[in-house]
């Protein structure tokens, strides 16, 4: 037995899980439909919310106060699984939203031993329930979520990073990944979910920035990209 397959730690994903799918099922049609209105090609959607978000992020983010925007449960997994792989003490979340993925993180921690999880969410609202779900799971002394944009709340991660989950506003995915870069663990693990942006990809696969990267088929269609630093 895991603290992820344990209870309360099992129901509570199992309740956000069905909750995300009810609350997300019109933004993910809507974001289907534009998709398929371009033949299947995802790139004029990435652009636009590319250029949405340099325009006015608080703005846009607003917008998505009341969707959970999580992750998926086998991505959750996977994501619990590289934590316990890497035997993660400090790992760095971009985009915390309701706190789905904050569980899975932390539950690894818990069975690693202890460690902390940074989180970052520019809305407080959500901010305050991933909180509130964190601390239902029992898992709120491992996580330290912090309020504001990301290039702010994580310039000091407090320690060398294992492990960092970048799942938030699509234009700041390279941006927070460069600003933790210095703190990056060698070995350390980069998992990129929705990692759309063409500059994103285009650093982490090109060897002479330290990384091997590719993407990854967990969840395809989605974006998902695996990344190792190997290099200072």
């Amino acid at each position: 037995m895991t603290t992820l397959t344990d209870a309360p730690v099992a129901g509570l994903l199992e309740t956000l899980h069905r909750e995300a799918t009810a609350t997300d099922e019109a933004h993910f049609r809507a974001m289907m439909d534009k998709v398929e209105a371009q033949d299947g090609n995802i790139d004029a959607l990435v652009a636009n919310i590319l250029a949405e978000e340099r325009a006015d992020l608080t703005a846009v983010y607003r917008g998505y106060a009341g969707n959970f925007l999580a992750v998926s449960p086998v991505f959750g997994r996977f994501l619990y699984a590289m934590a316990r792989a890497r035997n993660a003490k400090r790992i760095v979340e971009f985009g915390t939203s309701m706190g789905v993925s904050a569980i899975y993180l932390a539950a690894a921690l818990r069975d690693n031993g202890g460690g902390m999880l940074i989180g970052s969410e520019i809305e407080p609202a959500k901010a305050a329930r991933a909180r509130a779900h964190l601390e239902a799971a029992g898992l709120a002394d491992l996580v330290e979520i912090r309020e504001g944009n990301a290039l702010e709340t994580l310039a000091d991660p407090g320690g060398p990073v294992d492990l960092l989950l970048v799942d938030g506003a699509f234009s700041l995915y390279l941006p927070v990944l460069k600003l933790i870069e210095p703190h990056l663990a060698p070995g350390a693990v980069i998992l990129g979910e929705n990692a759309f942006d063409p500059a994103y990809q285009d650093y982490v696969r090109n060897p002479a920035n330290g990384y091997v990267s590719q993407p990854l088929p967990v969840d395809e269609g989605r974006g998902n990209e695996f990344t190792v630093r190997i290099a200072a």
